[in-house]
């Protein structure tokens, strides 16, 4: 039989124990709201971290998309949504050097410069496609339609480039080759499209297809071309870009040899081998 002692000694472990279970219970309760709190936490956090993205994703797909790829209108088939034509080894229309860099080369057929620009790295350029080692793509313009005594020589003209880019791509880098040797003089009036064909018909296009082009079938995509090489920049031709970056200013690619030297700098062969 316990004395009055013990039963107050018991009594106060008793309560001591109870205060520790309580606490205990407190502590558990305490630690399951704040593990709770971080799981919202978290969970809010991943949500904003989602919509960021998803977000991000958005805007970088909207950036990607060009005038082109609202245009429903007669496109080449070998162009891309920026209205360039890309080259690879054999100089077919559409085809590309795995691996290599890009050169986008912005054009018009009217421009003297362009003509300058061709004469001084046509032949560099050549060897460094065929060899594998660079991927030119052309973007030919139509800025100086004005200088055409009002038969819109550029569009005709880059119309007809087109044309072969599409029905005859193999033929595309030759046909482009001779018409710059055949250039016109600004504020004239340009080639006739019946000349274009001829031009096109002596470097191998068929002459069923040089027969089109006075159906001026891509035009309109050349318009709207030029309108999306201007919104990215580019004001003036000749304009020369490595992989999308413009070319530094110290690059005279209007003397011979300049360009190529610059290019092999980059990676893109080495034309003096």
């Amino acid at each position: 039989m316990s004395t009055p002692k013990q039963s107050a000694k018991q009594t106060k472990d008793a309560r001591r124990e109870a205060a520790r279970a309580q606490a205990e219970k407190m502590r558990r309760a305490q630690d399951a709201r704040e593990k709770r709190s971080r799981n919202i936490l978290i969970g809010v956090l991943g949500g904003i971290v989602v919509l960021v993205v998803a977000v991000g994703i958005v805007i970088w797909s909207q950036s990607q998309r060009t005038l082109l790829d609202a245009f429903d209108g007669n496109a080449p088939s070998t162009a891309d949504n920026h209205a360039g034509i890309t080259v690879g080894a054999e100089g077919e229309a559409g085809t590309v050097n795995d691996g290599a860099p890009v050169m986008q080369v912005y054009v018009d057929f009217m421009c003297p410069y362009c003509g300058d620009f061709e004469e001084a790295n046509a032949a560099d350029l050549e060897e460094l496609r065929a060899a594998g080692d660079l991927t030119v793509t052309y973007h030919i313009m139509s800025n100086l339609d004005q200088l055409s005594q009002g038969t819109n020589f550029s569009t005709r003209a880059a119309n007809a480039a087109a044309t072969v880019a599409n029905d005859s791509p193999e033929h595309f880098v030759a046909f482009v080759e001779a018409m710059f040797v055949n250039q016109p003089e600004e504020n004239t009036a340009g080639l006739s499209d019946e000349e274009m064909a001829a031009i096109a018909v002596e470097v191998g296009v068929p002459q069923s297809v040089a027969d089109t082009f006075s159906a001026g079938t891509y035009n309109e995509w050349v318009g709207v071309g030029t309108s999306q090489a201007n919104r990215e920049g580019v004001r003036g031709t000749p304009t020369v870009k490595i992989d999308g970056d413009n070319l530094p200013e110290t690059v005279n690619y209007y003397n011979a040899g300049a360009l190529a030297a610059y290019l092999t700098e980059q990676g893109a062969g080495d034309v003096s081998e």
